[in-house]
């Protein structure tokens, strides 16, 4: 029997939806790919359909992770027409996405080890770096900042505030752990501002 489109999408977003959880609770290595579909309500057969694989599953829930981290980056780094204050918005809104509980795990720690640290660079650079790396271009492209190189920049940035969130998640109150990583950020940043 064939499915319609609107059938896979549900079945896609169903996997999604659970594997979250369950990856976000226990662990990647604590998950058993049956428990996901027994809660989905659907059959083995529709993991290895779409996702190949638990490794899979595991690897579109990461990758839907990074784009919401994306976007939500964007969204609040445009809300300043000064480019500055995009950056300072953009690297806030990252340590706050990036830091939940529900993406500690998934992002941080066992996003490399699962994935590997190809894969795991490939997708930070993908939904992260590029977009940093683009707004640092366009600030030196109009003078407000120096650098010898915008691609070093743009991993030495994304590196500390990898390394940051993982300090934040552990740190007793989130919010004043993301305030004293911005001011260092910000007495960072000032070092390369024209």
């Amino acid at each position: 029997m064939r499915k319609t489109k609107e059938e896979t999408i549900f079945t896609i977003n169903r996997l999604m939806d659970v594997a979250k959880r369950h990856f976000t609770e226990k662990g990647y290595a604590n998950v058993a790919l049956e428990d996901i579909v027994k809660e989905a309500e659907l059959t083995r057969g529709a993991v290895y359909h779409h996702f190949t694989n638990k490794k899979g599953l595991f690897l579109a829930v990461f990758e839907e992770i990074q784009k919401e981290v994306g976007i939500y980056v964007e969204k609040e780094a445009i809300k300043s027409d000064d480019m500055w204050e995009q950056l300072i918005h953009g690297c806030r809104a990252f340590l706050n996405a990036a830091s939940k509980l529900e993406n500690k795990r998934i992002l941080l720690i066992d996003g490399p080890a699962v994935l590997g640290w190809d894969t795991f660079r490939m997708m930070d650079q993908k939904y992260s770096m590029n977009s940093l790396y683009e707004q640092l271009m366009i600030m030196q492209e109009h003078g407000l900042i120096t650098s010898p190189s915008i691609e070093t920049l743009t991993h030495i940035l994304s590196g500390a505030m990898n390394e940051s969130v993982l300090w934040i998640t552990d740190q007793p109150n989130r919010d004043q752990a993301i305030e004293a990583v911005m001011n260092v950020l910000k007495t960072m940043l000032s070092g390369i501002k024209k």
